[in-house]
């Protein structure tokens, strides 16, 4: 027999023989661990959802300085000099989407509060440059109308959205003629129409952004250049998806504070659960530490056994926690964006590292609760243990 150490099973079957107390301990572990992912899954869902907005050799042209559509402006001349930069693919004619994006106010199909909602006027180049986008019922708009198409996210969520139907904003009716799926990215949560026909309704004479294409994806330095050297264009140029990948950045920093907040406070109950536990276990089974150090057991052997014990049961809630909070990539969450002010639908989305996270974390806790009730088991004498028994 090897007394320097004790089987690992020894370890486990204890929690076994401990089922009540074992299992209520488990479960406040596992609440931790579920809240704990579940923010990571928020998050994550998020930084999908924009980053996945757009398209990569796409560039989004805004105002110097503005860090949404919704505060910048472009005018009609500076829009005419970015059309004409030798980077913008131009086959059969320039790649330039010139957009206007608008809030409006609409009603939510459960609580019929008002919520802020985008509104993108653009073209059908525009809708041509986002090669995620597919109108999955009823068509396209037609340019020169007061068509629309709605946002798979916006038609789960807001009232009155039915295909056919008229909506009034901007001092005009509307007419839904279709909706469409851009995989789950941000622009799910838009209404796009005809640019011209938007401006003219809520009287704009100057774009939000320029969307244009590049002729090779390896030309957005020389095209970043070219609009920072000229002084005509007080302008900024980003890829399509970095610039809404940096949108995510306020609401991503306030659900992970929120989030962490609670998994802090939370998790203090929990180690303090998991050392209640071990150091009832320890209390109850102080003749069996002396017998196994009559058995010649050493004290670190004692130690790393009620450790590994503790680790056990944070490893047990640590799976149950992620199990619930798989189900979790079922639902969708709207809330607004800080930086557009507008709706956004994402979903909790799990990956590996998320999984790897929570498991760690579970592990943590285990190690942070059990490590005194071990360091008093190992610290038992025979003496004491033999005149407790």
């Amino acid at each position: 027999m090897n007394l320097t150490e004790i089987p690992i099973s020894y370890s486990f079957r204890n929690l076994l023989v401990r089922g009540i107390t074992t299992s209520l301990t488990a479960f406040g572990l596992a609440l931790v661990v579920y809240v704990f992912t579940t923010v990571l899954m928020l998050d994550e869902g998020l930084k999908q959802t924009l980053v996945s907005t757009g398209e990569f050799d796409n560039v989004v042209v805004t105002r110097r300085g503005a860090v949404s559509e919704i505060q910048s402006s472009i005018s009609r001349e500076q829009a005419s000099i970015i059309s004409q930069l030798s980077e913008v693919a131009s086959i059969p004619y320039p790649q330039v989407s010139k957009e206007l994006v608008v809030l409006v106010n609409l009603p939510k199909k459960k609580t019929l509060k008002q919520s802020n909602v985008v509104i993108r006027g653009l073209n059908k180049i525009g809708v041509n440059l986002r090669r995620q986008i597919k109108i999955i019922r009823g068509r396209n708009f037609r340019e020169g109308s007061n068509e629309i198409i709605v946002g798979s996210a916006i038609v789960k969520r807001f009232e009155n959205m039915q295909l056919g139907q008229s909506i009034k904003f901007g001092s005009q009716t509307w007419k839904i003629v279709g909706y469409f799926d851009s995989g789950r990215s941000g622009f799910d949560s838009e209404i796009w129409t005809d640019i011209d026909i938007l401006m003219q309704s809520f009287r704009r004479t100057s774009f939000s952004t320029i969307v244009l294409r590049l002729i090779d994806s390896t030309k957005f330095n020389s095209i970043k250049k070219a609009i920072d050297l000229d002084i005509r264009l007080p302008l900024q140029a980003k890829r399509e998806r970095i610039f809404f990948s940096d949108q995510s950045k306020a609401l991503s920093a306030f659900i992970k504070t929120l989030g962490l907040t609670l998994t802090i406070i939370f998790s203090i109950g929990a180690i303090i659960g998991a050392a209640i536990t071990m150091q009832s276990a320890v209390t109850n089974r102080v003749a069996e530490i002396g017998t196994l150090r009559a058995l010649g057991f050493k004290r670190r052997a004692i130690l790393s056994a009620f450790l590994l014990e503790s680790i056990f049961l944070s490893i047990i809630g640590g799976v149950a926690g992620l199990f619930f909070a798989v189900f979790m990539m079922n639902l969708e969450f709207s809330t607004t964006n800080f930086t557009s002010f507008s709706e956004l639908a994402f979903r909790f989305s799990l990956s590996t590292s998320i999984l790897f996270y929570g498991l760690s974390f579970s592990v943590i806790m285990g190690i942070l609760g059990g490590m005194i009730p071990a360091i008093r088991a190992s610290n038992i004498k025979i003496v004491d243990s033999l005149r407790a028994n």
